[in-house]
């Protein structure tokens, strides 16, 4: 295993070798203010000595949450260099979550930044945990806060030692059932996946960028970007506002773009805005100008420079990857988990497969179990849940290999594909097995689709439940119903008779984390969708006429 320094070792060398180099960039009221290496590290040493003045001791945990910004960064280390344990918590978590994670993580103290509904959240803490606020406009009151805290508290001389074994961060996984489990990740895991980052995607010559507005409490914002920048390095510029998020994009031009598929779907949806196909198709098919307008649409998007385009977390459908390809834009799909630290395999520029994610990492020590269940087994797995023995002893095989839960094969050219659930099946009343994600993926061509989830329990023959896109909804019912029709026939003919689609749902809401249709990570909560939905798609079972119901 490569012999890096943890984290704030490395940010401790950057800030000593580099100390006026510009690092983190964060809007406040759309006016940008930057940190270098030396301040960063000089508030996150006097942030940890606060803490350890608060009577925190090491291996105590401290919750952190907000929007992302600089001071979640610097809230991070500084707990690294305390000997505290991070744990991130999103915003928009549910408060039976968040009451559940702070017992169960046995938060002392918690950093809040900017963020919708707080009362609700704060709520949900137990009384005991010391409240710190970030400086951010529209931050809740606190007992603490951090500029007062950074003016009373000098920097701290020495991180606190810690072994490379030992727990560095709690990362609570949303999940789509049951209470979120903490997966413990360590120093070790970290040196491990950085290790293979720096291999396969080492730093570009002119300096690396990054846009940080995935969730940070998620493995893959708190690896890729945030410890990834520690290392590469990489100046971090973070989003203000969601809303924002097409002009932030522009402006900042990042080096590296990591989304989810919803992300490049939006994005797709606002060139049409402004570029009807038909005359991108037209232009596009003119030699002469075709390589211009390319350039002009990478560059108002502000992917001009960005030589990694990743998209995770679910499969981005093939009709979209294509859509950017034709505009010189490679959007790569990759894979892993929290259990391992987001490590298993990824698409690379010049070796992309469309519809794989990917070939496994070299050292990945990845394997295909005899039921088709992707198995890893390497340095980054987690050691486990913390505390949750049961849970961790189902996490591995007996011979010490991560179950992921996930099915695939890897094809003749050792690209990696999925292909489902292990135990994401359902039985049909007709008592025939349907395994949803794959017909899922097949009906993923139709772009006016935001979300779907294929539920058939209880039921003699599957439905298909969806939420549109902000444009597909402005459109004609006539048009939308026919062009779902449409792909509902080409996609049954691919089918055997029990999978078959016998009727799409068209919900009036979109689903989002507020309405617990979705994760914070953007994933479809699919028991939550059958709860739902259930007694309706169990009326409309007798109706043989309507193909497609709209709920409103």
């Amino acid at each position: 295993m490569s012999q890096l320094p943890n984290p704030v070792q490395q940010l401790l060398k950057r800030a000593a070798e580099t100390p006026n180099e510009p690092y983190l960039h964060q809007p406040v009221n759309g006016v940008w203010r930057s940190y270098t290496w030396g301040e960063v590290a000089e508030q996150a040493r006097r942030m940890a000595s606060a803490l350890i003045a608060m009577g925190l001791k090491p291996g105590d945990a401290v919750g952190i949450t907000g929007m992302n910004n600089a001071h979640w960064f610097m809230a991070d280390f500084a707990c690294g260099l305390a000997g505290l344990i991070g744990v991130g918590l999103y915003p928009k978590q549910s408060e039976d979550a968040v009451r559940f994670i702070a017992g169960h993580a046995g938060i002392k103290a918690a950093f809040i930044g900017p963020m919708p509904d707080a009362a609700g959240f704060l709520g949900a803490l137990p009384a005991e945990v010391v409240r710190i606020a970030l400086p951010y406009p529209g931050v809740a009151e606190c007992a603490q806060n951090w500029d007062q805290l950074i003016a009373a508290n000098k920097p701290l001389a020495t991180p606190v030692e810690r072994g490379a074994d030992e727990v560095w961060s709690l990362i609570y996984t949303s999940g789509t059932t049951g209470n979120p489990k903490g997966v413990i990740i360590t120093a070790a895991n970290l040196a491990f996946t950085v290790a293979g980052v720096l291999r396969d995607q080492p730093p570009v010559a002119s300096g690396e960028h990054f846009l940080s507005y995935l969730p940070l409490a998620h493995a893959f914002e708190r690896g890729a970007v945030e410890t990834a920048s520690l290392y590469l390095p990489a100046q971090v510029h973070f989003l203000e506002e969601l809303e924002k998020l097409p002009q932030t994009l522009a402006m900042v031009r990042p080096t590296r773009f990591y989304g989810v598929p919803l992300v490049y779907s939006r994005v797709q949806g606002g060139i049409l805005k402004k570029l009807p196909q038909a005359k991108i198709d037209r232009l596009l098919s003119i030699p002469i100008v075709s390589g211009f307008i390319r350039r002009k649409i990478r560059k108002g998007l502000g992917l001009d420079r960005a030589w990694l385009v990743i998209s995770g977390a679910a499969p981005l459908p093939r009709p979209i990857i294509e859509w950017f390809a034709k505009l010189g834009i490679d959007v790569l799909q990759g894979y892993g988990m929290t259990e391992n630290s987001i490590y298993a395999s990824l698409n690379l520029p010049g070796q992309n497969k469309v519809g794989s994610i990917g070939k496994p990492y070299v050292d990945a020590g990845l394997r295909i179990a005899e039921d088709g269940e992707i198995q890893c087994k390497h340095p980054g797995n987690t050691p486990g849940y913390y505390k949750d023995p049961e849970k961790t002893a189902e996490l591995f095989t007996a011979d010490g290999w991560l179950r992921t839960g996930d099915k695939g094969h890897i094809d003749s050219d050792g690209y990696l594909f999925i292909t489902g659930r292990v135990k994401e099946i359902f039985k049909t009343l007709k008592g025939k097995y349907v395994s949803p994600a794959p017909i899922e993926g097949k009906f993923g061509t139709n772009t006016a689709v935001e979300q779907m989830c294929l539920v058939g329990t209880g039921l003699y023959q599957p439905m298909l439940v969806l939420s549109l896109n902000a444009d597909a909804r402005k459109l004609p019912r006539e048009q939308i119903e026919a062009g779902l029709v449409a792909t509902m026939k080409s996609v049954n003919a691919t089918l055997e008779p029990h999978e078959e689609i016998c009727k799409i749902v068209v919900t009036k809401d979109a689903w989002t984390i507020d309405n617990s249709l979705m994760t914070p990570t953007m994933k479809v909560r699919r028991n939550e969708i059958e709860k739902r939905y259930l007694e309706l798609l169990g009326k409309l079972e007798a109706d043989r006429k309507t193909k497609v119901y709209w709920e409103d």
